[in-house]
């Protein structure tokens, strides 16, 4: 059995190609709503995350701890992956999980929303991403890699200044919303419990993508932006048991669940966009995508 490392899972898998092979799943005609459900145990200090999957080619699954007292340089979420071959049934291959998790949820966000900001398109590319952590790095690192015909301005927003990220604008503040005004690409990767941004301060052809939060009990996004967008999600049940931004959202009366699209829709051609609006996308993470791109790391060679 290989253990892949941190290293070869990027060696072996880009996120264009990621991104291709999850959009691929989706067009060859799996639906996420077959997936098995996520388990999150509650531990001392944070989570114990259990992500299983099946698919005709193989199942595997993932297993995380979330630290909710990480501090510093301490990684917040650590785990690995178990891929199990569909013949024999034995194991296959150990994944390094920060690896998966860093390679995954950039591919996710870019591959739910390429049928608005095509891959192949050329001009400058403006993209404000809220968060500093590793998730905020692996997504400007995954949209350079994409979009790689455009010229890719990327502005980090944040309370604190890093020490090691430019341009970077402090939240809460006018240069913020100047930045805001001029993103095409807005992307949120915090753990933040209420919205980073108001309605306002987003375009109206803005494409806004919200990963930070997998609890019905937070937000990123406001419940008015989600109102006067498009908004695309993963899976109806996995969403109104985990995304708090639409949970949030349709309580309130902002959002009617009927208007909500699915990811698979819209990669299959089943659902045009709007482009009158933003359009968001609000993903939690599914245990298909981690296996679909494990099963793709561990042929790859």
């Amino acid at each position: 059995m290989d253990f892949l490392d941190y290293d070869t899972v990027f060696d072996r898998l880009d996120y264009p190609s990621a991104v291709a092979a999850l959009r691929g799943a989706l067009q060859e005609g799996f639906d996420p709503a077959e997936d098995l459900a996520r388990q999150a145990i509650d531990v001392p200090g944070g989570e114990f995350l259990l992500m299983p999957s099946a698919t005709p080619a193989g199942f595997g699954i993932k297993l995380l701890s979330v630290n909710a007292e990480a501090r510093g340089n301490d990684p917040r979420i650590q785990g690995t992956y178990v891929l199990f071959d569909q013949q024999t049934f034995a194991p296959r291959a150990t994944i390094d999980g920060i690896a998966l998790t860093n390679l995954r949820t950039p591919a996710v966000s870019l591959a739910g929303i390429a049928d608005v900001l095509e891959p192949g398109s050329t001009g400058p590319l403006s993209v404000a991403i809220f968060g500093t952590g590793p998730q905020a790095r692996a997504h400007a690192a995954a949209v350079r890699e994409v979009y790689s015909r455009r010229e890719v301005e990327v502005t980090f927003l944040s309370r604190s200044q890093p020490e090691d990220l430019e341009p970077w604008a402090q939240a809460g503040t006018e240069q913020v919303d100047k930045v805001l005004r001029d993103a095409e690409l807005i992307i949120t990767t915090t753990t933040a419990a209420e919205p980073v941004l108001e309605d306002a301060a987003v375009r109206d052809d803005a494409v806004v993508v919200a990963v930070g939060s997998h609890s019905p009990s937070a937000r990123e996004l406001p419940g008015a932006l989600l109102g006067r967008s498009q908004v695309i999600i993963e899976d109806p049940e996995t969403c109104f048991r985990e995304a708090g931004d639409v949970i949030q959202a349709v309580d309130e009366g902002a959002l009617a669940r009927e208007r909500l699209v699915t990811f698979r829709d819209v990669v299959r051609g089943e659902v045009l966009l709007d482009r009158t609006r933003p359009v968001v996308f609000k993903f939690t993470g599914m245990p298909w995508e981690d296996l679909v791109l494990a099963e793709s790391v561990a042929s790859a060679r």
